[in-house]
């Protein structure tokens, strides 16, 4: 449930601190990249699985007497 949340969280906070650390220099650079790996992954795998669910729900209700 919170991969909705924290996934898209997680993306943009790293492309925000990737901007920071580009303009100011500072180090951290890794860990925001990292950031925005695995928030791209999170987001990726969870709206898979809505697509998925929903698929699945239109495929069950789709079948009539």
């Amino acid at each position: 449930m919170f991969g909705f949340v924290f996934g898209p969280v997680g993306l943009a906070l790293g492309i925000s601190a990737r901007r920071q650390i580009r303009r100011t220099g500072e180090e951290g650079d890794g860990l925001a990249l990292a950031g925005i790996i695995v928030g791209s992954i999170g987001t990726a795998v969870y709206g898979s699985l809505i697509l998925i669910w929903v698929w699945a729900f239109i495929a069950l209700t789709s079948f009539g007497p």
